[in-house]
């Protein structure tokens, strides 16, 4: 691992940070009550380019569990808050899941601080998305085991085996963060902010998302401009972990294509 550091959010709260890696900066934002493990071997294979900058969210990790500030768009300020203790003025940012929903906050709120922006198995929120199957949204919200719709069946059996690979992406999240997690994604609403973003996007989705339906990369795609989408074929919602070569060559190629510079 590299460098690591506790960052002190404008509100009091201690978040951990980590960073790996050299070259432009790219800072990773985790899916719901996730911690920055869960991107596993992907870390290693984007900081071979870059200088990838990792942290936990509030309640999630080594961070701490304050009663307020659980927003994606509260998430998206200790985003820029990590950045600002870090001393990076501009990043890549690539979001994943709820962490996309947050990343499209720091566009938003934020843009002279992002240089591409990567946009995983997302969307705009559940007032303007493209919705889940009811199955799923009711496992959802019960709290209840999702293993089955991150993985095709054959790989989740065998990401058992492959080294590297976080097994558990909730490990010290409790259920009272998880919750408010839940809550703070299932509230998010970007739609108006969407066309303001002036960051090249790319949308990442795998074609078999019952999580998050494909269909939104493609929504978000319309309404952000400039933005493009690449469909993982075959994966589910956890395409960075099933194709995890593919899915980090995609995202290397187009962050490549928009080096930040000086500024």
């Amino acid at each position: 691992m590299g460098a690591m550091t506790t960052v002190l959010t404008p509100d009091g709260t201690r978040l951990y940070a980590e960073e790996q890696g050299v070259g432009d900066p790219l800072i990773l934002l985790p899916g719901q009550g996730s911690s920055h493990l869960m991107w596993g071997r992907t870390i290693g294979l984007l900081a071979a380019r870059h200088r990838v900058v990792l942290f936990d969210y509030r309640g999630t990790g080594q961070s701490e569990t304050p009663a307020d500030g659980w927003s994606t768009r509260g998430f998206a300020g200790d985003a820029v808050a990590v950045l600002d203790a870090l001393g990076i003025e501009r990043a890549h940012v690539y979001g994943f899941s709820m962490g996309g929903r947050v990343a499209q906050w720091v566009a938003i709120d934020h843009p002279d601080r992002v240089g591409a922006l990567v946009l995983g198995a997302t969307t705009p929120g559940d007032a303007h998305g493209v919705p889940r199957p009811g199955h799923v949204d009711e496992r959802l919200g019960a709290g209840g085991d999702l293993t089955e719709f991150l993985h095709n069946p054959g790989w989740a059996r065998a990401r058992l085996r492959v080294e590297g690979v976080c097994h558990d992406w909730r490990a010290g999240t409790s259920q009272r963060a998880a919750l408010k997690h839940y809550r703070a994604s299932q509230a998010h609403d970007s739609w108006a902010g969407l066309p303001s973003i002036t960051a090249p996007t790319l949308c990442v989705h795998g074609t078999e998302d019952v999580l998050n339906v494909v269909a939104n990369s493609d929504l978000l795609a319309e309404r952000i401009p400039d933005a493009r989408v690449h469909r993982i074929g075959g994966a589910r919602h956890a395409y960075f972990e099933e194709q995890e070569e593919d899915a980090a060559a995609v995202v290397l190629d187009f962050l490549a294509g928009h080096p930040l510079g000086q500024g």
